[in-house]
């Protein structure tokens, strides 16, 4: 991997994406993208370093310019070790990405959960810009969230703040104990009823049919009862787990980010849902969906440079 020579004029924000599947650079010029580009991952970290350093160097080669770097990965980095922890894609785990990457690419890397950068991007110029507070949550195939207050990110002490998935599902019902076993070794986890698979493992334990969220989202829509409960119990869920967030946090807005946030009036029937729940008389939080879409993450991580730090260089 070699160092990449200084560009010549253009500064830029550079934002990758880490993701178990794919990896997509974006390069930003003030807010505007210029140029976006994704690979396939590589299963292997001195492969997966290389194949970052590779897409950093094409945007900015095709851009003609030169930016800072920020890196969202399926996991974050301990405070205390400097080492990726969580992730996964398991062959981070134990590695110190950041001052690798930054080696290689001759320059500060600054690395976040991809949960953090979707939370920033959508607080940024997304759903929620102009808000004071926010929360960014990612419902997909795990479940995780970010904190914004002020334009900026609440990483917290351990570096853990929004995890929220890995708290228990509030106020359960009685067929709701114990609750499934999370990877983290617990269980009842909200990850285990408010993710993807999470929804897709309770219509099948009513149903018998291990149909894919999709499958499942669509038969709601065409009036299939058992997916309409499957669609009722996944909202009532996501709404007592949200206002746990709102009865702590009370953010001005709730972003809802990854594949579930895709079901049909989501947000809406969330925002609905939440009164019950929350030590208030009168709600302001506002439940939204998204506006980037898939584009948050690498977005976001864009973004963990503030614009001072193109203009210094």
């Amino acid at each position: 991997m070699a160092c990449l020579a200084r560009g010549p004029t253009v500064r830029l924000r550079v934002g990758v994406d880490l993701g178990g599947s794919k990896i997509e650079a974006i390069a930003l010029e003030g807010d505007r993208e210029r140029v976006r580009q994704r690979v396939v991952t590589p299963r292997e970290y001195d492969a997966t370093l290389a194949a970052i350093v590779d897409l950093v160097e094409d945007v900015e080669r095709e851009v003609g310019g030169y930016g800072t770097v920020g890196v969202g990965i399926p996991g974050s980095v301990s405070p205390v070790t400097g080492l990726v922890r969580n992730a996964n894609s398991v062959w981070l785990n134990g590695r110190p990405i950041e001052p690798d990457l930054g080696q290689a690419l001759g320059r500060p890397v600054r690395i976040m959960n991809d949960a953090n950068c979707f939370a920033l991007s959508e607080a940024t110029d997304g759903a929620a810009k102009g808000a004071d507070s926010v929360f960014g949550i990612i419902i997909g195939t795990g479940v995780g969230g970010g904190i914004v207050i002020d334009g900026r990110l609440v990483v917290g002490s351990s570096g853990i703040a929004g995890e929220w998935g890995h708290n228990p599902l509030p106020w359960p019902k009685d067929e709701e104990r114990p609750g499934p076993e999370c990877f983290c070794g617990k269980r009842g986890c909200i990850e285990t009823f408010c993710s993807g698979p999470g929804f897709e493992r309770d219509h099948a334990s009513k149903t018998g049919r291990v149909w894919p969220a999709e499958r499942i989202a669509e038969a709601a829509a065409e009036g299939d009862e058992e997916a309409e409960g499957a669609v009722a119990r996944y909202v009532d869920r996501l709404a007592r787990s949200i206002a746990t967030l709102v009865n702590v946090i009370d953010p001005d807005v709730v972003v809802l980010g990854g594949g579930m946030s895709n079901l049909p009036t989501l947000a809406e029937q969330v925002q609905l849902r939440l009164s019950p729940w929350l030590f208030t008389d009168r709600p302001m939080t506002t439940v939204v969906r998204n506006h980037h879409g898939d584009s948050s993450g690498v977005r976001g991580a864009a973004w963990l440079w503030p614009p001072e730090a193109t203009r210094s260089r």
